[in-house]
């Protein structure tokens, strides 16, 4: 593990590679899972500002649940995630005409309707982050969902942290990923050594 400021990042992160492919998964990581995605401080009112311009991609038994249960719930080890339709779809999910699963947060994000893109931790995937006192703890999730996205990062020789670029920068600052990046640097030259 590598310590950038105040976040032990794994070194997974530099060594292994990843590129989502979707035309593969079909967004499965939106679908699959114990809960909704994990949400940081302040996100559940931003998704909250977003709804108007999000609810009609979203499906009707998603705005049923928003309407019951609210954007967001407690899990079972307590953390504010996404709320989460019959256990699978996360209620900001929409399909696309090939059948690919795709966040409408983003989309209307993309289409200037709104100014938050998406939850960071959705952002932020496979990497998951996990909030200590002291320091902020940055994994790789391996998940045999991101099978393809693992096959397709190996082909193209594309790292983790370069692929996560632009939501490692929305998180940590672009400061902080240029250090990353260094440290990513000389890490592999010693390692070529």
């Amino acid at each position: 593990m590598i310590q950038i400021g105040d976040a032990i990042v794994a070194l997974d992160i530099i060594e292994e590679n990843f590129l989502c492919d979707l035309s593969a998964c079909k967004g499965e990581c939106c679908v699959e899972g114990d809960s909704g995605a994990p949400l940081e401080d302040g996100e559940v009112a931003e998704i909250e500002k977003a709804l108007p311009h999000i609810w009609d991609d979203l499906s009707p038994e998603a705005r049923e649940l928003i309407e019951r249960q609210g954007v967001a719930y407690k899990d079972h080890d307590g953390d504010m995630v996404t709320s989460i339709v019959e256990g699978e779809n996360c209620v900001f999910t929409y399909y696309d005409g090939e059948g690919i699963c795709k966040c409408a947060l983003e989309k209307a994000y993309k289409e200037g309707k709104i100014d938050f893109y998406k939850p960071v931790s959705c952002h932020l995937y496979p990497i998951r982050l996990q909030a200590y006192k002291d320091f902020t703890a940055v994994n790789y999730h391996r998940w045999r969902v991101c099978k393809a996205a693992v096959e397709l990062g190996n082909l193209k020789g594309l790292k983790i942290y370069q692929f996560l670029k632009e939501p490692l920068i929305r998180r940590f600052g672009k400061e902080w990923y240029d250090e990353l990046c260094f440290v990513a640097e000389e890490y592999n030259k010693q390692k070529e050594q």
